[in-house]
C-alpha cells in the first residue's frame, strides 16, 4: 500500500511557498502522491449540504481554494517522482476535450505523473455558475470519461454521444502515460457501481475500516460483473479533514486514521486489509482555519508525517 498527501491548497494562510515546501518534503519522505481538489465558489446562502439533506452554510474551508491543475503543474516543476492527482475535479462543469488536454499537459510537464480524479459534483450554485445542467450527473460523468479517453487516444479523435460531441480532429498533446488513470469519487451505491464498471480506481472517504471494507467490496463486485479484474484497480481512501496526526496517542473517541504515528500505522494496516491501495492524509489541506493546522504548525506536522511513514514501514504496511 502507498501513502499520499493532500496539498495545503485552501484557507487564508496557504501560499505557493508552503505548497512547494510540503510537496518537496512529501517526496523526500517517500510519499507516493500529492492531491488537490476543486471548489468553484462558496455561496453566501444556505444550501443542501453534501451527503445529507441538511440545509446549512457551505463550510468556511471553501472560502479560498487554489485551482487544482494549475497547482499541480506548479508543483511538478519542484518535484521529480511523486504522482500528482486531483481529488477531485467536478467533471460535468467542464468540457471533456479541454479538461483532457489540461491533464495531458500536466502529464507531459511532470513526465507522466498525472492522475485524473473526477467526481460528479453536488453544489447546485456551481452548476448554475458554470451554466451547465445538474440533471443526470452520473450519466454525464460516465460519457465525459469516455470522451476524455478518446482525446488521449490516437488521432483522429472523435466522439458522438448524448451529451458531448467531438468532430474528427487532431487533439494534442497526448499524455506521456499510455493509460492515464481515471479515478472516481463515489459514495452512493450507484456511483460506486459505475466506478467499478468504468474507472481505474475509486476515491472513497471512509470513517472506519468496516466502512472502507464495505465500499471496496461493492466496488470490486461491480468490476467483476463488468468482466474486470479488481487487482488492476486502485482504491485511494481519503482521510476526512481535519483528522489529526498527534505526537501522543489519542484515547477514547479516536477517529479512524488519526492519532499518534503508531495508532495511524495500525489503522493503515486495517485499511490495507480492507482493500485500500493508497491512503492520503488531509490534515493540512486548509491552513489558518478554526480547525486543522495553522501555517506555523506545518514544520512539526511534516516531522510527524515522517514518523507516520516510518511506523507504517515497521509494521510492513508499505510492503508490495
Amino acid at each position: 500500500m502507498e501513502l499520499g498527501l493532500a496539498l495545503p491548497v485552501a484557507g487564508p494562510q496557504t501560499s505557493p511557498e508552503t505548497i512547494v515546501k510540503v510537496a518537496r518534503e512529501a517526496e523526500r519522505l517517500g510519499y507516493a502522491a500529492l492531491w488537490t481538489f476543486e471548489r468553484l465558489l462558496r455561496p453566501l446562502e444556505k444550501v443542501e449540504l453534501y451527503g445529507s439533506k441538511e440545509i446549512g452554510m457551505v463550510p468556511e474551508f471553501y472560502r479560498s481554494t487554489y485551482e487544482p491543475l494549475e497547482t499541480l503543474s506548479y508543483v511538478a516543476a519542484a518535484t521529480e517522482r511523486i504522482k500528482l492527482g486531483s481529488a477531485v475535479m467536478v467533471a460535468p462543469m467542464h468540457v471533456p476535450v479541454v479538461l483532457a488536454r489540461r491533464f495531458a499537459t500536466l502529464d507531459q510537464l511532470s513526465g507522466g505523473r498525472a492522475i485524473a480524479g473526477l467526481g460528479q459534483g453536488w453544489q447546485q450554485h456551481e452548476f448554475d455558475t458554470a451554466n451547465v445542467p445538474s440533471s443526470r450527473k452520473g450519466a454525464r460523468t460516465e460519457e465525459f470519461i469516455a470522451a476524455m479517453r478518446a482525446v488521449w487516444g490516437p488521432d483522429p479523435v472523435g466522439h458522438e454521444g448524448e451529451f458531448y460531441r467531438i468532430a474528427p480532429s487532431e487533439v494534442n498533446p497526448k499524455p506521456v502515460q499510455a493509460h492515464l488513470p481515471v479515478l472516481m469519487a463515489a459514495f452512493a451505491p450507484a456511483a460506486v457501481k459505475r466506478a467499478g464498471r468504468i474507472a481505474d480506481g475509486l476515491i472513497p472517504v471512509a470513517s472506519s475500516a468496516q466502512d472502507l471494507r464495505d465500499t471496496v467490496s461493492a466496488f470490486h463486485d461491480a468490476a467483476r460483473e463488468a468482466g474486470r479484474d479488481p487487482k488492476d484497480l486502485a482504491v485511494v481512501n481519503q482521510v476526512p479533514w481535519p483528522v489529526p496526526i498527534t505526537r501522543e496517542p489519542i484515547g477514547e473517541g479516536r477517529p479512524f486514521l488519526g492519532g499518534s504515528p503508531r495508532q495511524i500505522a495500525e489503522d493503515l494496516a486495517a485499511a490495507r486489509e480492507s482493500g485500500a491501495t493508497q491512503v492520503y492524509f488531509c490534515t493540512a489541506q486548509g491552513l489558518g482555519l478554526n480547525e486543522g493546522l495553522q501555517a506555523d504548525d506545518v514544520d512539526p506536522w511534516l516531522e510527524s508525517l515522517g514518523e507516520v511513514i516510518a511506523a507504517a514501514d515497521r509494521l510492513g504496511v508499505l510492503a508490495p
